[in-house]
């Protein structure tokens, strides 16, 4: 898996990998290219395009979708899954307009694609479009990694998008069942995700995987944005218990807290009264010395982010 911290590049001078078994068509593409400005590196197989991105990252991919052996989706395909995780964006170049065609290229993990023969205007176009974006979530990715923060961007189908650099890590790092089978996410985790996929964040249930605590955050452009907590061996509600000298109630009601929920939603999680809930939650805010949710909730996962 890889995260994204590829820096910015100027507008009209980006670095595009031509994938194509056809010589007239990467001489076409390349050619007009070349004289906007662009810097164009050519591959005539998916092996051989999939080598190159092991050595220059491209801010674009153009891709034939019909070629022999390996063809266009299969490529694809690998370049978007662990452990390549190709940033790029792909737009497929095709002969192939049917729209099973189409889905087919999308969920390989293409954003886009222009019909052969290729109208050179419109592939500029395209390029500009698609880089310009990306460029903007990588920023947002790349400041995620600055703020040492560990996320991942997850598809309901379990499909792993992106992920920074921490979390990415993290995950690397387990010492039991691996989470992913390729770019899928596999047992726990996938069932889980299944079923975050369909509840509101101020609903949705934590998942507890060893060592790692993963919450969901929200949702974005279809995307589940996850973040994980290393525990260092230690559930939340104990290192919380141990924080701030709670008992194992008060600790659970803060854990609940910390998740954003309510005091309704937590007396039904733990099966008690808002009233007993209401009555724990004062002495938390006693023993942490605050006085409202907000405070504590932003105390509470100081602790967990640090631990």
């Amino acid at each position: 898996m890889r995260a994204d911290n590829s820096a910015p590049v100027t507008p009209g001078r980006y670095i595009v990998l031509v994938i194509d078994d056809a010589p007239e068509t990467l001489g076409l593409v390349s050619d007009a290219l070349e004289n906007d400005g662009m810097t164009v590196l050519v591959a005539r197989s998916g092996e051989e395009g999939i080598r190159l991105t092991q050595r220059v990252r491209p801010d674009v991919i153009l891709l034939d979708a019909l070629m022999p052996g390996m063809d266009g989706f299969e490529t694809c395909r690998r370049l978007k899954a662990p452990p390549i995780s190709e940033a790029a964006p792909v737009i497929f170049m095709t002969g192939l307009t049917e729209p099973e065609h189409i889905l087919s290229g999308l969920r390989a993990g293409g954003v886009d694609y222009v019909t052969k023969p290729v109208v050179i205007d419109e592939l500029i176009a395209r390029i500009t479009r698609h880089v310009m974006n990306a460029r903007a979530i990588q920023s947002a990715r790349a400041a995620l990694d600055y703020a040492d923060q560990s996320v991942l961007a997850m598809l309901a189908d379990g499909r792993l998008s992106w992920g920074t650099q921490s979390a990415l890590a993290e995950i690397e790092n387990m010492r039991g069942a691996p989470l992913f089978d390729g770019d899928h996410a596999t047992g726990p985790l996938r069932d889980w995700l299944l079923e975050m996929a369909n509840v509101p964040v101020s609903q949705a249930r934590p998942l507890f995987i060893e060592e790692l605590t993963l919450t969901m955050i929200g949702f974005a452009e279809g995307e589940l944005m996850v973040r994980l907590r290393s525990g260092s061996g230690l559930p939340d509600d104990q290192r919380l218990l141990t924080a701030f000298g709670l008992t194992a109630r008060e600790a659970e009601v803060l854990l609940w807290l910390s998740h954003g929920k309510t005091n309704r939603d937590i007396a039904d999680i733990l099966s008690v009264s808002a009233r007993t809930v209401n009555k724990h939650l004062e002495q938390v805010f006693h023993k942490m010395g605050v006085d409202n949710r907000t405070s504590a909730a932003v105390m509470a996962d100081r602790v967990l982010q640090s631990s």
